[in-house]
């Protein structure tokens, strides 16, 4: 089963150092019956992006938590046994945990399948998202397009054995 991990690229720099995403539980991305009933769609590369995109949400939230860190939204996709990836049943349809699954423990990054990370070009609509996640949460519809305007970068692919120069 595909899992979309969000982190920070300090996080990742982290994970990569210890070997593992983790320890856990970790919270992650994936499609999931109440994702496909939202999205309404069977094409599964339509449904990946769309838990992809839920994960890169959850990446700009970490990053408004961490101040110091570098702009850039990250999202690792690692591959887990089937039944490893569990989504919240009392949680149900909620939408703001479609697609969200938890995993019990440390994922070691030789699951991880590619990395997703904003490029350059993203950083200050993404740091400008990450400073308006407050205000566009308790309703402010200005506050809201700035959030959204972090959504218009696509997150570039890169391969796991290019992570040592992305957290360098």
């Amino acid at each position: 089963m595909r899992v979309y991990v969000p982190l920070t690229l300090p996080g990742l720099a982290e994970a990569h150092g210890n070997g593992a995403l983790g320890p856990g539980p970790l919270d992650a991305y994936a499609v999931t019956p109440a994702l496909r009933e939202w999205y309404v769609s069977d094409d599964i590369e339509e449904l990946e992006y769309a838990a992809l995109n839920r994960a890169a949400q959850a990446s700009l939230r970490q990053l408004a938590g961490h101040p110091d860190a570098a702009r850039r939204r990250v999202v690792v996709a690692v591959d887990v046994p089937e039944g490893t990836a569990v989504a919240d049943p009392d949680r149900g349809l909620d939408r703001g945990a479609l697609g969200e699954v938890r995993i019990a423990g440390p994922v070691p990054m030789t699951k991880a399948a590619a990395v997703h990370v904003d490029s350059a070009d993203a950083e200050a609509d993404v740091a400008a998202a990450a400073a308006a996640l407050g205000a566009a949460d308790q309703g402010d519809a200005d506050a809201q397009f700035t959030v959204d305007g972090a959504e218009d970068h696509d997150l570039m692919w890169f391969g796991v054995q290019e992570i040592p120069q992305l957290v360098s």
